[in-house]
């Protein structure tokens, strides 16, 4: 599997699994406090990723919950540049993540804002034209899986074999993503994503077969219904559940952590990491 990606001309080593925290700015993220909207609210959070072991902070604007209003790019835009300007500002140096399904948005981060990740939950499928954005930008790319948009996607979870279809999937964008020249592809197999709750705890169990791609592989199931709809709980109360499947998820051998809470992920890493040293 490969352990680098290229971040300005330098590889960034993932043979050690990195943590990316999340900073929602906007009103109406499924758990609350990742919400930033504030600048000292936002430069508090990013200071907190890095403080924590973060190496990585994921900037998104818009919510992707089913029952949140579904923002234009032009929208997407006015929340989320004046953010980027601030974190750069304020953090140079830091690795950037920009979750947007934009094309256009993903040229202005990466060209205004030195955005060095696109994380696209649709797979190139709400914007024909990132997949070729992507290509000229010449960022790592983050493909998730995921049917329709995150209004509908809860409707379509009919599989003949899900693990098989997904496999599909990726192999069929990724391929497209090389032929444009594409270089460095994050798999994410989209916990949460148009899959129902027993399908959520399949994909885990099966996690280890998407190393067929040889890349990369992003996990992020913090504090998700995944969890909390299983032991009848919250979001709020779910940071033991996501420590766990963070822990079977590293097992299984993702490469990056997307998470809320860094410290605790962070501490995942490393304890794995010593079991792992004398499994070589």
């Amino acid at each position: 599997m490969k352990k680098t990606i290229n971040i300005r001309g330098t590889l960034l080593d993932l043979s050690i699994p990195q943590v990316m925290g999340i900073i929602n700015i906007t009103p109406d993220s499924f758990f609350a406090a990742s919400r930033r909207r504030a600048e000292g609210e936002i430069i508090e959070r990013c200071r907190q990723i890095i403080d924590e072991g973060g190496s990585m902070i994921d900037v998104g604007a818009q919510s992707t919950t089913p029952v949140a209003p579904f923002l234009t790019a032009k929208e997407e835009v006015t929340r989320l540049m004046p953010a980027l300007k601030l974190i750069r500002s304020e953090f140079p140096h830091a690795i950037l993540s920009v979750d947007t399904f934009y094309a256009d948005v993903a040229k202005q981060a990466v060209e205004e804002f030195g955005a060095n990740i696109i994380n696209d939950i649709s797979g190139g499928q709400i914007d024909e034209q990132m997949f070729s954005a992507v290509a000229q930008l010449q960022v790592p790319y983050v493909l998730m899986h995921m049917r329709g948009v995150p209004q509908t996607m809860q409707r379509f979870t009919d599989y003949e074999d899900m693990i098989q279809e997904i496999i599909h999937y990726f192999s069929e964008r990724k391929a497209r993503l090389n032929l444009l020249g594409v270089n460095d592809v994050i798999i994410d197999p989209g916990f949460g994503f148009s899959k129902t709750l027993p399908q959520n705890y399949e994909l885990m169990a099966y996690l280890k077969y998407f190393h067929i791609f040889e890349e990369p592989m992003l996990v992020g199931i913090s504090r998700k219904s995944m969890i909390y709809r299983l032991l009848d709980s919250t979001p709020e109360e779910s940071l033991n559940g996501t420590s766990i499947l963070n822990t079977v998820a590293l097992l299984s051998g993702a490469s990056i952590l997307r998470v809320h809470d860094v410290k605790e992920a962070v501490e995942c890493v490393k304890i794995v990491g010593k079991i792992t040293e004398f499994d070589q």
